[in-house]
């Protein structure tokens, strides 16, 4: 009569067990939610969407270039935005970024890829660093050469809205 009574002990034992690590799971999860203010919580979402939303400007960007956009080029600048282009003069204001483009897209036809390598985000403004590569069609000779970049974008929150605040770029090679 010994084995149900040892079978209903080491049932007991088990379920204690369970018990207890049942319990220190739910005790650390508390702690833990409880060391996390809700602040942090609530930043590290907003993060993401901020993150998401400079993600999706730069390929608004990208395709402003790629379709030789100026519109769309334009509108993705902050209205003091800066534009400093390798070997060429810097733009300063929508309407200089403007003259820009349309200088730049009369001249030549991009067809790029961005890759995203960082983005940082502190409040209301946020930097990436980026790489481009593709080809550029040179209007004037019909010439498609290689087209390999680094760039650094600097964006700020205007009304709201993430977009680019200055915006500089050089040859990889």
């Amino acid at each position: 009569m010994s084995f149900p009574i040892s079978i209903h002990l080491c049932s007991m034992k088990n379920i204690i067990l369970s018990a207890i690590v049942l319990s220190l799971v739910s005790i650390g999860c508390t702690e833990k939610k409880q060391d996390t203010p809700i602040n942090e919580i609530n930043n590290g979402i907003m993060e993401k969407k901020d993150k998401e939303q400079i993600e999706k400007l730069l390929m608004i960007y990208k395709e402003s270039l790629n379709t030789s956009d100026v519109s769309k080029a334009v509108n993705s600048y902050t209205a003091d935005g800066v534009f400093m282009p390798s070997g060429a003069p810097t733009a300063n204001g929508k309407k200089a970024i403007k003259r820009a483009y349309e200088f730049v897209f009369s001249q030549i036809q991009l067809n790029i890829e961005f890759f995203i390598e960082e983005i940082v985000i502190e409040n209301d403004m946020a930097f990436a660093m980026t790489t481009s590569k593709g080809t550029t069609l040179v209007h004037a000779t019909g010439d498609t050469v290689p087209e390999e970049n680094r760039e650094l974008f600097v964006f700020e929150k205007e009304n709201n809205k993430w977009r680019i605040a200055r915006y500089m770029f050089n040859k990889i090679k």
